[in-house]
C-alpha cells in the first residue's frame, strides 16, 4: 500500500525506516504544510525566539500508518517538498509470492494447495506456502498464455525482499506408497499402456512378454502405475543410454547401439 500525504508541504522529520514494523495509527513522518513552511522560513530570518514561537503555535502534521505492516519502501528524506500525489512510503501487511503458471497447467491448480517457495538468491532456503488466489485474466509471455497465482508463505525469513525472483513448486496431487517407473519403461501398443517383463517358460528358458498396466500421476521423472504390476516386480527398460562401460568397449562411439 502506497502512503501519501493529505496536504502538500515539506518533510521535517522521518520516524521509520525500511524494514520497520508499524502498527495502525503509528506516525511515519512529520511535515509542514506549504503555509507553515513559508511562515517558519520567514520567522527564521528574524530571530530564534520568533521561530520557536511559531513552531509551537503552528504544529507539524503527522503522516499515520493506515494499516499494520512492514515498511518496504521509503521514498522521502527530510527537507523534501511533496504533494498529495507523491508516494512517501509503501507498507506491506503480508508478503505475496506471484507465480506464473502456463495455461496448460492452470487447470491443476486450486486454492488451498501447498507449495514450496525457493528464492533464486538463496537456493538452500525453502519455505512452505499456500495458494491464495488464481487470477482470472491471462497474460501473454513469450507467446504463451500464463496466469498469475498468488501464494502466501507460512513464514517470512529475514532475507526475503520485495521483487526477488523465486521458484515455486506447487503440489497438485500426491500419493503415498505409489509404484513408480521411469516414463521410458511404459510403451503404448494398440492404444494400451504396457511394460516389458522377462518371465521363465516351462522349459526354463526366459522369454519377454508385454503386460498391460494402468498409469496414474506423472511428472518429469516418474510415472505412477496403479494396476498391472506390484512393488518389487522387474521391468525391462529398452534404452541404449543404460549400457555398461564394458558393453561399449571396443566399439565406435558414433555407431548406433541398441541394447536391452
Amino acid at each position: 500500500m502506497k502512503i501519501r500525504s493529505s496536504i502538500a508541504g515539506r518533510i521535517e522529520e522521518i520516524l521509520v525506516d525500511e524494514g520497520d514494523l508499524v502498527r495502525k495509527g503509528d506516525p511515519l513522518a512529520l511535515l509542514s504544510s506549504t503555509e507553515r513552511a513559508a511562515l517558519l522560513d520567514a520567522a527564521r530570518l528574524r530571530d530564534d525566539e520568533e521561530q520557536e514561537y511559531w513552531e509551537q503555535v503552528y504544529r507539524k502534521t503527522a503522516v499515520l500508518a493506515p494499516i499494520e505492516g512492514q515498511v518496504i519502501v521509503r521514498s522521502i528524506e527530510p527537507g523534501h517538498t511533496v504533494t498529495t500525489s507523491d508516494s512517501l512510503f509503501v507498507l506491506s501487511d503480508r508478503l505475496i509470492v506471484t507465480a506464473y503458471v502456463d495455461e496448460t497447467d492452470i487447470g491443476r491448480i486450486s486454492k488451498g494447495q501447498q507449495g514450496d517457495i525457493g528464492l533464486d538468491a538463496y537456493p538452500d532456503v525453502v519455505v512452505q506456502g499456500q495458494v491464495e488466489h488464481i487470477h482470472y485474466e491471462s497474460h501473454l509471455q513469450n507467446n504463451i498464455n500464463i496466469y498469475y497465482v498468488d501464494i502466501i508463505p507460512e513464514t517470512v525469513p529475514e532475507m526475503f525482499r520485495s521483487g526477488m525472483s523465486a521458484t515455486i513448486d506447487i503440489v497438485a496431487e500426491e500419493k503415498e506408497l505409489a509404484v513408480l517407473l521411469p516414463p521410458e519403461a511404459v510403451r503404448t501398443i494398440d492404444g494400451k499402456s504396457v511394460v516389458l517383463q522377462r518371465i521363465s517358460a516351462r522349459n526354463g528358458s526366459p522369454r519377454d512378454v508385454y503386460r498391460e498396466v494402468t498409469t496414474g500421476l506423472r511428472n518429469e521423472e516418474y510415472l505412477e502405475i496403479t494396476k498391472g504390476i506390484s512393488a518389487g516386480d522387474t521391468v525391462l527398460v529398452d534404452n541404449g543410454s543404460f549400457l555398461l562401460p564394458s558393453e561399449r568397449r571396443g566399439r565406435n562411439p558414433f555407431m548406433p547401439s541398441r541394447r536391452r
